[in-house]
């Protein structure tokens, strides 16, 4: 079911403040020469004006920051509106405005905008918390933690045994294993020692052997100790 609609005195009040007041500036901006739709266009701007001012206010209030902007543009959109209304009740002849209220008229939108782009347009910053309110609030932190346990002797840890000495290294060494070797390579050596005897007229090397042969050293070295 649709709520009734109750007559508000305030409201009622409101509305035809607002009528007149929007009535006289439109009448004042017509004579300064604004005529046409520009002559409906003040009151409007005023109005908005006034509007932004009052609720950036509020916002201003509630966060708990300077409100000095907000009453100066609320104040400027104020004399507008009072200034017209004085202006518009016989005490200006409405038929010969005189040239510093047409300088007036005509530079109020430039100041509108800047007004309305400044209160839009200006930060809101968070409301610090109080000293008061931090020392409480580490005072419960404060509280609320557990206390401390009560300290322990703490068992003392053996020390580690020492490792065991290292066995004593055995006074000789093994003799290495004998390296067998193939009767073919065998032959084979025999004819490149005899061919390195005819030629140098010495017998051959281990090293020149293992050269030759193309061997590893213990190889070349066993097959050296059968060719003597």
């Amino acid at each position: 079911m649709p709520a009734k609609l109750r007559p508000d005195a305030v409201l009622v009040q409101a509305v035809i403040a607002g009528a007149l007041s929007f009535a006289h500036l439109h009448d004042l901006a017509a004579a300064a020469g604004q005529t046409g739709w520009k002559a409906w266009a003040y009151p409007v701007s005023v109005d908005l004006l006034l509007v932004a001012a009052w609720h950036r206010l509020r916002r201003l209030r509630d966060a708990g920051e300077p409100t000095r902007s907000a009453w100066t543009w609320f104040a400027v959109a104020l004399a507008a509106s009072l200034g017209a209304n004085v202006a518009t009740a016989g005490l200006l002849d409405l038929d010969a405005v005189p040239a510093w209220l047409r300088i007036l008229v005509a530079g109020w939108p430039a100041l509108a905008f800047l007004g309305g782009t400044l209160l839009a347009h200006a930060p809101t910053e968070p409301v610090p918390a109080s000293v008061d309110a931090v020392d409480d609030a580490e005072s419960v932190l404060l509280d609320a933690a557990p206390e401390p346990l009560a300290s322990e002797p703490v068992a003392e840890i053996p020390a580690a045994p020492e490792p065991p000495a290292a066995p004593a290294l055995l006074a000789s060494v093994p003799d290495p294993l004998p390296v067998a070797v193939p009767d073919a390579l065998l032959d084979y050596a025999r004819k490149v020692a005899a061919d390195h005897e005819n030629r140098t007229g010495g017998p051959i090397d281990p090293d020149t052997l293992r050269t030759r042969l193309g061997v590893p050293a213990p190889m070349a070295d066993a097959i050296a100790l059968q060719l003597t």
